[in-house]
């Protein structure tokens, strides 16, 4: 039994001076993660960063064209996707996929993968493909000399996924069609049992400013006033009002929400209510 307790004791004192014997240092290729939210989806990539340290890398031994490259050092990046986008134009479940390249002069292959625990391309598998694209190979005047993924060219529903390295910077195009999920959600809601001032707000101020039905806008809007009469709620319904004709309703409500905005000294919406009021005046 001593014997044992010994051994244990031998065994736990070795590795204790082994990891204290570990000394931590920078990695030589960091860890990095980015995000962007298009649409509704949120789009996340964690990679890891390389330096060039005066090395030619694309396009030669180390980084041949027409081969699959990691895409980054170490552990391929993973793509992390929050609800269904489309990438250049091709659908893309939600899910976290493994994303690796096959450089070219004009172009590169995009390829994600249902792997994404790969510590390189060692075991990389094309079966384990979920998608494969081309995109166009953009040439720098600058070199790049870290690897670099980034969101550009950010709109409410679309950006642009990039990576850049050495001369080369390559993009990909993601949307979000968030229609179909906002309409869902409006749908459910504003059904409920129990409906809040705030959905009521929501709701008639997506249908007025995406072109849906004004009417049943303005239903909503006239639940809105009931339930919490304040100078932005007026203006909800007096806008939907406006453009619907009603402006009996519309200069009622652009009057009393005026009266309140002036009282908060709220510049924004003063001008708001004014705007409505002109509009059904002509002054």
């Amino acid at each position: 039994m001593k014997r044992i307790f010994l051994i244990l004791m031998v065994c736990l004192v070795y590795n204790w001076q082994a990891l204290y014997a570990q000394i931590n240092t920078p990695a030589a290729s960091p860890a990095a993660t980015v995000s962007q939210t298009v649409g509704l989806a949120k789009v996340s990539i964690e990679y890891s960063r390389p330096m060039l340290k005066g090395r030619q890398m694309i396009g030669t031994k180390v980084i041949p064209y027409g081969k699959v490259w990691r895409t980054g050092a170490n552990k391929i990046p993973n793509l992390t996707i929050s609800d269904d986008i489309q990438m250049e134009g091709r659908m893309v479940k939600a899910g976290t996929y493994g994303l690796v390249t096959i450089p070219g002069e004009k172009s590169w292959t995009i390829i994600l993968s249902s792997n994404a625990n790969q510590w390189g391309t060692y075991n990389y598998k094309p079966e384990e493909d979920v998608l494969r694209f081309e995109v166009a190979a953009v040439s720098l005047t600058n070199s790049e000399e870290q690897f670099t993924f980034g969101f550009n060219s950010t709109g409410a529903t679309t950006a642009d996924l990039f990576f850049k390295w050495e001369k080369t910077a390559v993009f990909v195009h993601l949307s979000h069609d968030a229609e179909a999920s906002i309409m869902k959600e409006i749908a459910e809601k504003t059904s409920a049992d129990l409906v809040t001032s705030d959905t009521y707000y929501d709701a008639a101020n997506y249908y007025y400013e995406n072109g849906k039905d004004l009417k049943v806008a303005y239903e909503w809007a006239n639940k809105l006033v009931t339930m919490d009469k304040q100078y932005w709620t007026y203006y909800v319904r007096a806008k939907i009002a406006a453009k619907l004709g009603y402006c009996d309703v519309a200069l009622a409500d652009a009057r009393a929400g005026l009266e309140l905005a002036m009282k908060e000294n709220d510049a924004a919406y003063i001008e708001n209510h004014q705007k409505v009021i002109q509009q059904c005046t002509g002054k």
